[in-house]
């Protein structure tokens, strides 16, 4: 018997099959949806939705037709972005992306301040790509779809659809994604919300723990999707309360439990976890971009852009590090994408000299660089808690196929690095944690400890 997990992500969608006696992986798929569409406005950054759904649907069917139906669905998908959906349920408006930049847009030219400026000096913590902030610059510019009934996330849209709903319901830890949420009630700040004029009719039911959407044709139990972030930490993590675990994808993030409520600022945010514990979660928005950015930045040098350099940057890095050292490496500040609190900061280089100016040393300098923003608010995160991890757990691609990264992060971080046999670990969490629904003899602390490690 097998429970499934998709997790839905901004370039792919991934699924597991996951055994309920052992935890071990029965089968995966990933495929890229491909669903970025071209915007009216250079700040958008939307997806079709429609698209997506028919990718979740088909892959679904052949998996089930292949190993048998499964005994439950968890879901997950990128956080903070938002859809439309009317009172039938069907999607009126394309999905705007986490990367969406409306919310740094002034709101008309009487009023020069974004979205995210308004709502944060009068509401909570936003900023752009949070569900709030983009639908708030959607509403006062005027495109918002007639038809449109509620907002919903890109995962919550597909329970939704796999329950039949028409209306959808979402989780409070993907509600606290959209910003403008109240961590210790676990709901929207809707009072303040309308107060700076916030049509709040839009915002759908919010489930303050881990519970059921509802049940697909077959009668298999469909869960409430869990943020992207969440899901990773549920699938990578078989000790919540000692580990902290750095994941290095298309961004970054670096998480660390807190059984308590405790206040934090800047880049780092406290998001709800189970249902008796938070995460701390520090984001960068660059990560595992900017080496993707460095590779790139070989090829145009080398004239050949169709030929990979991931190999020969790796090799130049090693062999910089045996003769001089990683700590002689160029020292990059790898933000090129900016920072939650400040979307205008710039990266920077420094600690060129005649002696290291070699491809190796900016190489480890970039890598360097990825790890040292997640392991700052790593620090920041121990001083909030007043306690530090035992263990260090990583996961996402950009550091799975990079041992050198790997090695870098345990001298870093001072711990060994243990990386989950499951690649897929947002999905691999959805399915534990919908495990733990519909097994009433099972808890999520207890199926995660059948998270097994490379």
């Amino acid at each position: 018997m097998n429970v499934m997990g998709i997790d839905i992500g901004t370039t792919s969608i991934s699924m597991v099959l996951v055994d309920t006696k052992t935890g071990e992986l029965t089968a995966r798929r990933t495929v890229n949806h491909e669903s970025f569409l071209m915007g009216m406005y250079p700040e958008e950054k939307i997806q079709d939705a429609k698209r997506i759904w028919t990718f979740v649907k088909q892959n679904m069917e052949e998996l089930s037709n292949a190993y048998g139906q499964p005994v439950g669905i968890g879901l997950t998908g990128q956080m903070h972005g938002m859809l439309y959906v009317d009172r039938n349920g069907g999607v009126v408006s394309p999905l705007y992306t986490w990367q969406d930049g409306s919310g740094n847009k002034p709101l008309d030219k009487e009023d020069g301040r974004s979205s995210v400026e308004l709502l944060n000096s009068q509401v909570g913590a936003v900023s752009a790509g949070y569900g709030l902030a983009t639908h708030y610059y959607l509403q006062r510019t005027g495109r918002i779809p007639e038809d449109a009934e509620k907002m919903t996330t890109i995962s919550d849209y597909v329970a939704m659809k796999l329950c039949g709903r028409t209306k959808p319901v979402m989780g409070a830890d993907m509600a606290a994604s959209w910003g403008c949420f109240d961590l210790k009630k676990k709901e929207f700040r809707r009072d303040a919300l309308e107060a700076v004029g916030v049509d709040i009719s839009y915002l759908p039911e919010v489930r303050k723990i881990h519970s059921i959407a509802g049940e697909t044709e077959e009668g298999v139990p469909v869960m409430v999707s869990v943020g992207d972030n969440q899901a990773s930490v549920l699938g990578s993590v078989s000790s919540l309360s000692d580990t902290v675990l750095i994941n290095v994808g298309t961004g970054s993030q670096v998480s660390f439990a807190s059984d308590t409520y405790v206040s934090c600022a800047g880049s780092m945010e406290l998001r709800p976890c189970t249902d008796d514990c938070y995460i701390l979660a520090g984001s960068s928005l660059c990560g595992g971009r900017a080496y993707a950015m460095l590779e790139q930045f070989y090829r145009e040098v080398s004239g050949n852009p169709e030929e990979s350099h991931y190999q020969k940057m790796c090799e130049q890095a090693q062999e910089f590090i045996e003769e001089y050292g990683a700590d002689a490496a160029w020292n990059v500040r790898t933000t090129f994408a900016g920072t939650r609190s400040n979307p205008d900061e710039k990266g920077g280089i420094t600690g060129i000299s005649v002696e290291n100016f070699h491809p190796g040393a900016m190489t480890v300098g970039v890598i360097t660089g990825i790890l040292r923003e997640l392991y700052e608010q790593y620090e920041k995160m121990c001083e909030i808690t007043g306690r530090r991890a035992h263990k260090l757990v990583g996961s996402g691609n950009g550091l799975r196929q990079n041992p050198l990264m790997q090695r870098l992060a345990e001298e870093m971080f001072g711990m060994e690095l243990a990386i989950p046999a499951c690649r897929e670990e947002a999905a691999c969490g959805a399915a534990l944690c919908a495990l733990a629904l519909v097994d009433p003899k099972l808890e999520l602390r207890k199926v995660q400890k059948m998270i097994h490690y490379l």
